[in-house]
């Protein structure tokens, strides 16, 4: 069992098996398998000895919002048996002249956004790596300097990921607006995904919710969760 938190909170597996727990009560709510929602465990600042942690505990998802963290930790944690099947996620914002390390570290990229990114890891692809996951990050604000592509050009975007070679497009991703209540935005991606469905019909996957707001995400039909400090606990200031 992990050892309690500094300051005698809980541990990380009780913070984990609570999460669980709730992620599981919105699913029942929503009248929802939680066997089929993916929760996905950010580690973004924290050590890699914490997603050891995390593996011995059972998680099989990590996520990483930084290429360089990702490629780091994936490093260091190459040769570790606890690691053994765990899939790593980039959520974070891509650089086009990051793709080959992208593509070298992750397994599924949810933030694809523009045409140039989805040029570049179509490009990145070392001939054995294979076919590269992705989803595509969809923007829910009228602030054209947040991430994700616009909602009226979401289909151009997803001929494109779907001509793609070594790209295999699994759904769409968003990040619930600050200004608003996280479920009518939701609900959004739920319409949404039911838009990119018709030109891909099995990009079912829905990565929506994070700390703050994921059982609004489930009670919309997320079926991949990005939760951090809720489970990690906060996060260790940069060096």
């Amino acid at each position: 069992m992990s050892p309690p938190s500094s300051g005698g909170g809980p541990s990380l597996a009780e913070r984990l098996a609570t999460v669980d727990g709730r992620i599981a009560d919105a699913a029942r709510e929503a009248d929802r398998d939680p066997a089929l929602i993916t929760r996905i465990v950010v580690t973004k600042f924290h050590p890699a000895s914490l997603v050891r942690e995390l593996a011995e505990l059972g998680v099989r998802d990590m996520a990483e919002n930084r290429q360089q963290e990702l490629s780091a930790k994936r490093a260091e944690l190459a040769d570790d048996p606890a690691l053994h099947g765990v899939r790593w996620h980039f959520v974070g914002q891509a650089q086009t002249n990051k793709a080959r390390q992208i593509r070298a570290a992750a397994d599924a990229v949810h933030s694809v956004d523009r045409a140039r990114l989805v040029t570049a890891l179509d490009a990145a692809a070392p001939g054995a790596q294979g076919v590269l996951d992705v989803l595509l990050q969809v923007n829910l604000t009228d602030d054209p300097g947040r991430g994700g592509v616009a909602p009226a050009e979401l289909e151009a975007l997803a001929e494109q990921v779907a001509a793609a070679s070594t790209l295999r497009l699994r759904g769409i991703m968003a990040v619930a607006p600050l200004d608003e209540a996280p479920r009518p935005a939701f609900a959004r991606v739920r319409e949404l995904s039911t838009r990119l469905r018709r030109i891909v019909p099995d990009a079912d996957w829905i990565s929506a919710g994070m700390t703050a707001d994921f059982e609004d995400a489930i009670a919309e039909g997320a079926t991949h969760l990005r939760i951090g400090s809720a489970i990690t606990g906060n996060r260790p200031a940069r060096g």
